[in-house]
């Protein structure tokens, strides 16, 4: 099977800096995108950014252009997402994802997820 592992988050002051990271590992396999979901608590998953298997395309939620930086190092297993200039509104649960599509906004496009991570942008 398929397991996804974020680790990064926690409790950050409005205007801080935080780097998430996803790693993949199991049975997965081709070229996969990748991408990282929000949810806060009483609202749907969220869509925050996603990147290719190649990392020659990114895309990002208008809320969070600008600030949000989404990269996969040499190792296509792992991906990263920099929070920068974080605001309390970005206060939730981030998820990894993986997909083979190309519906990146869609979160039933995606074939496995993690855990989550909680961040939490303090005021």
């Amino acid at each position: 099977q398929v397991q996804l592992v974020e680790s990064g988050g926690g409790l950050v002051q409005a205007g801080g800096s935080l780097r998430l990271s996803c790693a993949a590992s199991g049975s997965i396999a081709g070229s996969y995108s990748m991408c990282w979901f929000r949810q806060a608590p009483g609202k749907e998953r969220e869509f925050v950014a996603a990147i290719t298997w190649s990392g020659g395309a990114t895309y990002y939620a208008e809320s969070v252009k600008g600030r949000f930086f989404i990269y996969r190092s040499n190792n296509v297993n792992t991906v990263f997402l920099q929070m920068n200039r974080l605001k309390p509104g970005d206060t939730a649960v981030y998820y990894c994802g993986t997909t083979y599509g190309s519906r990146y906004f869609d979160t039933q496009t995606y074939d496995y997820w993690g855990q989550g991570t909680q961040i939490t942008v303090a005021s």
